[in-house]
């Protein structure tokens, strides 16, 4: 009869594989509850996702933040250039039986001399810290810049005993630009440089040295809103003035001995609008030749000049 249970080998005998208990006796049911919902493919290792993930978290693993976090500067000429401007490094990687020359030894005699810690590593090693193999057998490793608050920079500016000089600028990007003019406002006597925290270039190792270390002597500020920064600075009593080509006043008209802020756009697209607005003059610089305009850093280091030439 079906369902009867007391029939004669309904019961499984002790000793047999699939154990002494009616049906399944509890030995599927683990195997029948649901395993929950399926792993995306990237998480299942046999499946080609996954590997294809495992193979780029690698190669980002030792890929460069490109702000507020450290970075690697490679190459013997960058290294050398990165110490002799007095660059903030905090430790030097050399590979371990690397043939020396002039630069590489140079590196060494001055991280030594600034106490940077000097570090011997295998090949491999530095390959993942700077996620290629064009290092050259040495690299530099800058922490982030300090920046300082605009505030803090208009108050430093306008507690010294010559009238503030601040450069700011507008869609400059080329860290190189960047650090051209910081050391054309240090040489100047201006008080510091302020930039936007976003859609602009930062201070790198590659402004480092482009600065020949005037970022170590020259505060640099960081400004969320670049518009409301300059309207704060207007307010205090300074005097904005943009640079651009087609602008109303020659750098020959210009009166820059108050308090002035000088507002420098990049090369191929000016003054935003806005910041434009913000500026109570637009200064272009006369021109000789045909030349239609200059680099950005050029313009800002023949004002910068002028300025301290009226001031003096």
């Amino acid at each position: 009869m079906a369902g009867n249970s007391q029939r004669r080998g309904a019961i499984r005998k002790a000793g047999t594989k699939k154990g002494p208990t009616v049906g399944s006796g509890g030995q599927r049911r683990r195997g029948l509850e649901g395993k929950g919902a399926t792993p995306r493919a990237e998480q299942r290792p046999n499946h080609k996702a996954y590997k294809v993930a495992q193979k780029a978290a690698r190669s980002n693993q030792g890929r460069h933040k490109k702000t507020d976090d450290v970075e690697v500067v490679v190459g013997r000429n960058p290294v050398v250039e990165c110490l002799r401007a007095g660059v903030p490094a905090t430790a030097l990687y050399v590979v371990l039986g690397t043939e020396a020359d002039e630069r590489l030894t140079e590196s060494v005699t001055r991280a030594a001399d600034a106490g940077i810690a000097i570090m011997e590593v295998q090949r491999h090693d530095l390959d993942r810290i700077t996620s290629n193999g064009m290092h050259q057998g040495i690299a530099l490793q800058v922490p982030p810049y300090q920046y300082v608050h605009p505030d803090d920079l208009l108050k430093s500016a306008t507690s010294d005993s010559s009238p503030a000089l601040l450069v700011a600028l507008d869609n400059i990007s080329d860290p190189r630009n960047l650090g051209a003019i910081v050391r054309s406002v240090a040489a100047f006597g201006g008080h510091g440089v302020v930039i936007p925290q976003r859609r602009s270039a930062s201070v790198s190792a590659v402004a480092w040295r482009t600065s020949a270390g005037a970022a170590a002597r020259l505060p640099v500020s960081r400004a969320t809103n670049l518009n409301r920064t300059l309207k704060d600075w207007a307010d205090a009593g300074l005097t904005i003035v943009g640079l651009d080509a087609g602008g109303d006043t020659t750098l020959d008209e210009l009166d820059a001995s108050g308090p002035t802020v000088v507002v420098v756009g990049s090369e191929g697209k000016g003054l935003s609008r806005l910041v434009r607005e913000n500026c109570d003059h637009i200064v272009s610089i006369p021109m000789a030749g045909p030349t239609e305009s200059l680099n950005a850093s050029v313009a800002a280091g023949v004002v910068l000049a002028e300025i301290a030439r009226q001031r003096r």
